[in-house]
């Protein structure tokens, strides 16, 4: 398995969570894009974050 991309700096800034639209946090470790407010982590698939409440895993 290959390490994930991390998003870029600005890219974060811009994206929130689709449910509570607040700022999301970069997991390094999962490669994942955590929303604590939702509870919720986004899955980033080649370099594309997945902000859809269905693909996300519980947290």
């Amino acid at each position: 398995m290959s390490d994930p991309i991390k998003p870029d700096r600005r890219m974060l800034e811009a994206l929130v969570c689709p449910l509570t639209h607040l700022p999301l946090t970069y997991d390094s470790e999962t490669g994942e894009l955590i929303s604590r407010s939702a509870r919720l982590a986004f899955p980033i698939r080649d370099g594309i974050p997945v902000m859809l409440a269905d693909e996300a895993r519980e947290i």
